[in-house]
């Protein structure tokens, strides 16, 4: 049954329905909990709230004490025994070495798979109303940084592959790497970049309070979809607020993910300096990866086109400096991307080069224009000593009626045709 009491009347477990306030001016994500524990009933009684809705089908009706009510007896507890637990530091992600694309994609695919199970394991939790366990998720992040460590492209890669049923998961999973992979480029230390993976694979946890119906509709949202859509980074900071010794990077990132150089972005309309540089990164990898998957919306955008529009909208939407960093992590024509080749063929960037020109990857060419056939796959250097060939433009798959080039980067092309 339904009862509404005045906070003062609040106990340990009591079912909340709903407080008498807007839902932006309480400390609390859900509009509905169970006030499980001391803490939650304290936060709640230090609001400026005076009512709430209880349901006592759910949970303590208000407490009434009579007169012959003995008192209860206190009961002396032994204190726990403590025992300290030494974990050892993870190795400096300045020692693992590079590894090829061939070398890594497999290990990749793998981080990849247990990383989704994780992250939506993770998130359904959240909206459950579970606090996220901060110990459980940096080993996740250490793996990540691992692959993006060995080679940036393969895992990067791997998680822009993405249907519109796991979205949200793989989205976060890439930009944890990509937030990783910038920070590498930025030249911040071990932790900064750790605490950047785990941002970036925080960072839209407040999705989990939007329907599905609407981060899944294929057509345009309407004001009052868009506005619900638009609260989800205050939905996500508030989630992470109750998360046990989370960073102030995951915090600020989450919230800030959204807000735009112009000063025309969300929720606080930040501009400038007043962003930090953590919410500055999270909001490149963010809009890139969310352009480059396929959406129930749209088609994704090829990433070397992606790097274009970006650098178009990126005085006002972006910080230059962190956004030249970023083109720089990821190549001009990243991992993925259809090129056309002087020699007349046609090929996907399978690999960028460390230390070498962002115009002179590697790719894997399998179509000739001169005769419009496919041809045995071959992977080209083109930094390589000797090499004339060159890219001229990148190109559309659909243009040439290309299809599933994916599996030539992914290094499934062991004989031609489509």
């Amino acid at each position: 049954m339904l009862k509404k009491i005045e906070i003062k009347q609040l106990r340990v477990g009591m079912y909340v329905q709903e407080l008498c306030s807007s839902w932006m001016d309480t400390p609390f994500w859900q509009k509905s909990f169970m006030i499980d524990d001391q803490n939650i009933l304290t936060k709640v009684l230090s609001t400026k709230i005076k009512e709430a809705w209880i349901d006592t089908s759910k949970g303590l009706d208000v407490y009434v004490a009579t007169e012959s009510e003995p008192s209860a007896p206190v009961i002396h507890v032994a204190e726990p025994e403590v025992v300290t637990i030494v974990k050892s530091a993870p190795p400096p992600l300045s020692d693992i070495p590079n590894v090829s694309m061939e070398d890594e994609v497999g290990r990749a695919a793998k981080i990849v798979t247990r990383s989704k199970q994780a992250v939506f394991s993770m998130f359904n939790e959240a909206r459950m109303g579970k606090a996220v366990e901060v110990e459980n998720v940096l080993p996740l992040v250490d793996e990540i940084a691992s692959s993006v460590m060995r080679n940036s492209g393969a895992l990067i890669g791997l998680a822009r592959l993405k249907t519109k049923d796991d979205y949200t998961y793989m989205h976060s999973i890439a930009v944890c790497a990509l937030m990783i992979a910038l920070s590498k480029q930025l030249g911040l230390s071990d932790e900064q970049t750790r605490e950047a993976g785990l941002a970036g694979l925080l960072h839209d946890i407040g999705k989990m309070m939007v329907a599905d119906d609407i981060l899944n509709k294929p057509g345009k949202l309407t004001d009052a979809e868009f506005v619900s859509v638009k609260q989800h980074p205050v939905a996500g900071y508030k989630m992470l607020l109750e998360v046990a010794g989370l960073s102030e990077v995951a915090l600020d990132v989450c919230l800030h993910h959204h807000e735009k150089v112009d000063g025309s972005g969300y929720p606080e309309r930040l501009k400038g300096e007043q962003i930090s540089l953590f919410s500055k990164m999270g909001a490149v990898c963010d809009v890139y990866d969310a352009i480059t998957s396929n959406r129930p919306y749209k088609q994704g955008w090829c990433p070397a086109e992606s790097v274009k529009k970006m650098a178009e909208w990126s005085k006002g939407h972006f910080d230059e400096a962190v956004f030249q960093a970023f083109v720089r992590s990821i190549g001009i024509f990243p991992v993925g991307t259809l090129v056309r080749l002087e020699s007349g063929r046609l090929g996907v960037v399978v690999e960028q080069q460390t230390g070498k020109s962002l115009l002179s990857p590697k790719v894997r060419v399998f179509f000739s224009i001169k005769s419009m056939a496919y041809v045995m796959p071959e992977l080209l250097d083109l930094a390589g000593p000797g090499l004339q060939d060159k890219i001229v433009a990148r190109e559309d798959a659909v243009k040439w009626g290309l299809k599933d080039i994916n599996r030539y980067w992914l290094g499934d092309a062991s004989t031609p045709g489509n």
